[in-house]
């Protein structure tokens, strides 16, 4: 099977659906970001922080052609990898790409709830943290739009919900496979 891309903005679950894809069909699911870290020995943030978001991106990018070329796996990955030199062009060329379409509401609701454990959004009000994703999923729409499928991921709330739409997502898109 060639490879299932989730893309989409921070809170609208890729590694949730990706986590339940992966435990219900026992194809292996990478995490773009974990993986980055554990081939860096860095996190992120560090990554980040010494390579200033050019290097950071140059990484990511490395590290996305790496895994488009393996088979049989589900990538869920950046928030902002969609938006960054030829990634959607990869992604699109080496597999599926499926665009988590999440609503704003629910997106906000999720990281004023885990924000503490996001530094880009850590410090904002709720009220600052609606308006940097209204202006984010603006910005990004553009990359998102270029994804092959749309997925809703407004119903991975429980473990009931996320078995539902992880059944749901594998009938659309993995059964043939």
């Amino acid at each position: 099977m060639r490879p299932v891309f989730l893309i989409g903005y921070m809170g609208c679950g890729k590694s949730t659906l990706g986590r339940a894809l992966s435990r219900l069909t026992g194809i292996t699911l990478i995490d773009l970001d974990t993986y980055i870290e554990s081939r860096f020995h860095r996190t992120v943030t560090e990554l980040f922080a010494e390579r200033g978001e050019s290097g950071f991106r140059e990484i990511e990018t490395a590290m996305l052609e790496e895994v488009a070329s393996f088979e049989d796996v589900i990538v869920a990955c950046g928030g902002g990898t969609p938006c960054f030199g030829r990634n959607m062009e990869v992604m699109n060329q080496a597999g599926l790409t499926v665009w988590l379409n999440t609503p704003r509401d629910v997106l906000l609701r999720r990281l004023i709830r885990g924000k503490h454990k996001r530094p880009l959004i850590a410090q904002k009000t709720d009220d600052e943290l609606g308006a940097f994703i209204d202006a984010a999923l603006e910005a990004r729409e553009t990359f998102y739009s270029q994804a092959q499928a749309q997925f809703c991921g407004a119903n991975l709330e429980d473990k009931s919900q996320i078995d539902t739409t992880a059944r749901a997502f594998i009938t659309r898109f993995l059964q043939s496979s």
